[in-house]
């Protein structure tokens, strides 16, 4: 049996990425030519075995390695230059390096990714004896590609999110910065999510969860945090004392207090008020 399968490109990167992977593992009864036509550089795979389901896979093995390798970053940046190309170039890269992280950190999409590639492939390879790379990349993926266009959404939703983030403490800090002190110390003890006030000498500190006196409100809800936050930037203390009881917590919150209060927060692990708090129950009872 004697079987044949071309693939056209001009990239020479790839061209050389297939030819160098057939020299350093070449596979039984396979041998590789490489001609320039008209147009494409064409490197043909010939066959002489007796299994031609080894031939199929092996063709289709190396097609899902050049996509995979060649192909998918620019899929990706693709993706964000048509759905979102009001943002900057230096924020589509930005969006481009979250969606790369995603993918390279999920090992079951990867997977996926190979297995849908794999079977398109094999599918095509099966039914045809030519292959135009960038033709079947452009429009023969399309299972694929709707799976990177996921990656992609949520790449921009995360970017988003950290855009607003990263706005939201600026204008804080700003507000901070140029604000007078009412309060020159508070203690903040801090429990799974939960936060007490309490001033220089000790006493609770009401929150305050008047709105209209608000400095910021979440718009997605209105948790105690929000107004302990609130309660902070309406006091703008010299000094903040951050009593953490329990090192194994959700630590965003205190991150978010970091970031806008700057220097004037401190960290305490250990001490006589963070004995008092210590343990679940009598924290709650006070809260």
């Amino acid at each position: 049996m004697s079987m044949s399968f071309c693939i056209k490109t001009n990239n020479k990167t790839i061209l050389k990425y297939i030819i160098e992977n057939f020299k350093n593992s070449t596979p039984k009864n396979f041998y590789l030519s490489k001609n320039k036509f008209k147009i494409y550089n064409n490197v043909i795979f010939h066959y002489i075995g007796e299994d031609i389901t080894t031939f199929y896979s092996y063709i289709s093995s190396i097609i899902q390695h050049v996509i995979l390798n060649f192909y998918e970053e620019k899929i990706l940046y693709n993706f964000i230059n048509f759905e979102y190309f009001y943002f900057s170039d230096y924020e589509k890269k930005e969006i481009l390096n979250i969606a790369k992280h995603i993918l390279e950190e999920n090992e079951n999409l990867y997977n996926t990714r190979k297995n849908i590639l794999y079977h398109l492939c094999y599918s095509y390879v099966k039914s045809n004896k030519t292959m135009v790379l960038d033709g079947f990349v452009n429009f023969r993926i399309r299972e694929y590609s709707i799976i990177l266009s996921e990656i992609v959404s949520d790449a921009t939703s995360e970017f988003t999110i950290q855009k607003e983030y990263d706005e939201f403490v600026e204008l804080l800090k700003t507000y901070i910065d140029t604000s007078s002190s009412k309060s020159k110390l508070v203690h903040l003890i801090y429990f799974n999510d939960d936060s007490l006030l309490l001033d220089e000498n000790k006493n609770i500190i009401s929150i305050d969860k008047n709105i209209s006196t608000a400095k910021y409100l979440s718009d997605i809800t209105f948790s105690s945090n929000d107004y302990c936050l609130n309660t902070l930037l309406n006091l703008i203390p010299k000094k903040i004392i951050i009593h953490l009881l329990n090192t194994d917590g959700n630590y965003e919150f205190i991150d978010t207090l970091c970031a806008i209060f700057g220097k004037r927060v401190f960290i305490c692990l250990d001490c006589n008020i963070c004995n008092l708090y210590k343990t679940n129950d009598s924290f709650k009872s006070t809260t």
